[in-house]
């Protein structure tokens, strides 16, 4: 098999079209092209009046040798990668790990489910404990906030089966590095547990809330089926460490469970177990995030500044952006989770709190895109001294959960502005710009539930926050235009764009004072979405699996 790449071609070609390029590329006849499948679907849309979509391919000829030595100096033809994966470790055979033998997994988002699916897949039986609901209940407890301003605080956005990346955009694409094609591993199992099959090769994979439910609920019963075992309104409330190694862990229902290996796959939001952790001595340290708000314009007009006549094409679908603004104070204003025709939604996990993110279905049809437009925090600022940080009478320094603290008052602050009833403050980007507060609404209706109350947002990020997003509006108008509209809304607020810590680990994914334990994912530091959350759970279930089996933990029964 060999891969070629960079075949370009009109968006509304034939599939003879693709054909006959991929011939011409080679210089081969039609019958030496035996078969070709499709890895990549790329769109390239830096000129809109000729917008195209680019190919890489997995091919096989007939005579694959002598092509490939016609085509030596072919920089697009090469011998097509392994991508398969491979298990590093199996559990022994007529082996049954139980007790203390069997990991426990904390979390079942989309890296605690990769971890407890990669453990389960070799043999090892894992327990898989969420503090949340199963996905089901858990959206209708979702919608109990968004429809009825009733917020559980253990099963919403943030917490319950599928973590928070079941409501959201379900991006499925990274930047990260990933020579083992990890993951391929990830979109292969989505595939298998019902996914829609083209995450296999276009660009810019994602799957939609919707669907997502489904593809978490075949997960499980995949993990079940491979004898895990998932146990729901299960939250670890105390973690026994003896002489620096994890013992078992303690739940709030009081029970106890012995093991020697826990994946700590929490999310970021998890503040109450990272305060545990912290108390129980685990290595903590702070690290950057961002904070900002949520943006709505009309997906049209992105659509037209991205597409220009080809805007609506079936292959196109709703167009994103990807924006970037360095600020005169020194500050980086950024586009975060973009959701083409999709909503804003409420987010918060504490009571008392307005937190904002975005969510698309797999249809991405809603009238309006939104993305976050926010502003890079570094450690620095939670040590401000409550003179210079005018808007808040606290002093975050001098703590690890300093982040945590720094998030909360904004989020309070949000909650106050928006009326206390869990409705978000908002404002009119021209009002915003203007330096005034929003009395009513314009062309852009917001999409945010239980509500909105028009406000001055000023009041809800800190100074420096609000002065880097005044100046990036116009500047990201000159790259879309119309972004800067006088119409389009600002919603308070978006805290919660990634971990305001990390939990160190070492390169056994270990963490560093406490053996058996395995921060992974996102609220541990190591991820940024579902496909960096979900390739990391493999990585640290292939490090338990190969710990479980050096230091004799798995043993005949």
């Amino acid at each position: 098999m060999l891969r070629l790449t960079d075949i370009k071609l009109s968006l509304d070609h034939s599939e003879d079209q693709l054909r006959a390029a991929i011939i011409d590329r080679l210089g081969v006849d039609d019958g030496a092209l035996l078969r070709y499948t499709l890895i990549r679907r790329a769109v390239d849309a830096r000129k809109r009046s000729a917008i195209a979509l680019i190919y890489t391919l997995d091919i096989e000829l007939a005579n694959e040798s002598v092509v490939l030595k016609n085509n030596n100096k072919n920089k697009y033809l090469s011998i097509s990668p392994d991508t398969g994966y491979r298990f590093v470790a199996h559990a022994p055979e007529g082996v049954a790990c139980s007790g203390r033998q069997r990991p426990i997994v904390i979390g079942s988002g989309p890296c605690g489910l990769f971890a407890g699916l990669l453990l389960a897949q070799m043999g090892f039986r894992p327990i898989i404990l969420e503090r949340g609901k199963i996905v089901r209940e858990r959206t209708q407890d979702t919608w109990g906030l968004w429809r009825k301003s009733v917020l559980n605080p253990e099963s919403n956005v943030q917490f319950g089966e599928g973590g928070a990346g079941t409501f959201s955009d379900g991006k499925l694409y990274s930047q990260i590095k990933d020579p083992r094609f990890l993951g391929r591993k990830v979109l292969t199992e989505f595939v298998k547990a019902g996914a829609p099959e083209e995450i296999l090769y276009v660009s810019k994979p994602h799957i939609g809330t919707f669907r997502l439910v489904g593809v978490v609920e075949a997960m499980r019963e995949t993990i079940q089926s491979l004898g895990g075992e998932f146990r729901f309104q299960s939250k670890v409330a105390d973690i026994a460490i003896e002489n620096g190694q994890v013992r078992g862990v303690t739940l709030a229902g009081g029970e106890t469970m012995a093991t020697d290996h826990v994946v700590c796959a929490v999310g970021h939001s998890a503040r109450d177990t990272f305060r545990m952790l912290h108390e129980r001595g685990v290595y903590l340290e702070v690290k950057p995030f961002s904070i900002g708000f949520r943006i709505e314009h009309p997906q049209s007009l992105i659509d037209r500044a991205r597409y220009g006549n080809y805007a609506g094409h079936k292959l196109l679908g709703a167009a994103d952006y990807k924006l970037v603004h360095h600020c005169t104070n020194g500050r980086s204003v950024y586009s975060f989770c973009m959701c083409p025709g999709g909503t804003v939604v409420a987010a918060t996990s504490e009571t008392g709190r307005v937190v904002t993110n975005g969510m698309s279905q797999y249809s991405r049809n809603e009238r309006n895109a939104n993305a976050g437009v926010v502003v890079g925090i570094t450690p620095k600022d939670f040590s401000i001294t409550p003179k210079n940080l005018s808007q808040t009478p606290e002093d975050f320094s001098g703590d690890v959960l300093a982040g945590i603290a720094f998030q909360r008052h904004w989020e309070s602050r949000a909650f106050e502005a928006g009326g206390g009833n869990y409705c978000a403050p908002a404002q009119r980007v021209g009002d915003f710009l203007a330096r005034r507060a929003s009395t009513a609404l314009g062309e852009v209706m917001p999409s945010y539930t239980p509500g909105v109350r028009m406000t001055d947002l000023s009041a809800c990020l800190p100074d420096y926050a609000v002065a880097a997003i005044r100046e990036a509006l116009p500047a990201f108008d000159k790259q879309i235009k119309g972004f800067a509209m006088d119409d389009a809304v600002l919603t308070g607020v978006e805290t919660r764009t990634s971990s305001p810590l990390r939990i160190k680990r070492n390169a056994a994914y270990e963490s560093t004072n406490t053996r058996g334990l395995y921060p992974a994912g996102e609220g541990a530091g190591y991820a940024g979405g579902i496909l960096s959350a979900a390739v990391d759970g493999i990585k640290v279930a292939e490090a338990v699996a190969l710990s479980m089996m050096n230091t004799g933990m798995v043993r005949n029964a």
